[in-house]
């Protein structure tokens, strides 16, 4: 059994670092996509934190097909089919995470074939990172 109440700490800092109610302004780049494209778009957001769930999935259960078509469904695919409508409106350094990202995703799928585990769990880090960096950048609302 995995120790999960090591969870605790971190979870009660979390909610009580806003229990005094104070609020920092969201300096993150808003998107400006409509309500249709905002719905579109957190929809592919999901989609991608699934794929890494998979992923990590497939790692712990040394499942390397898991592994591979959890990544495949983050992968250009996915970029090529995001709506003309919002490919229109976002800005070049979201392009400049997103791709990669996306290509991320195709290498791990790859590379699942074949890699150790431990380095795909490195892989799946370095992906998380473009996840964070995207959205310490940006927002929809």
């Amino acid at each position: 059994m995995k120790p999960h109440w090591l969870l605790l700490p971190l979870a009660l800092a979390c909610a009580s670092a806003h229990a005094d109610g104070s609020r920092t302004a969201d300096a993150r780049i808003n998107l400006k996509l409509t309500p249709e494209e905002r719905v579109e778009f957190l929809a592919e957001m999901r989609q991608m934190l699934g794929s890494i769930q998979g992923v990590m999935q497939g790692i712990g259960d040394s499942d390397r097909t898991r592994i591979a078509a959890a990544a495949r469904q983050s992968g250009n695919r996915m970029a090529r089919a995001t709506p003309d409508s919002v490919r229109a409106k976002l800005p070049q350094s979201f392009r400049d995470l997103g791709g990669p990202t996306h290509l991320m995703f195709e290498e791990l799928a790859v590379r699942a074939e074949t890699d150790d585990m431990d380095s795909l769990a490195r892989d799946t880090a370095n992906l998380m990172n473009q996840c964070m960096a995207c959205h310490a950048t940006f927002r929809v609302q």
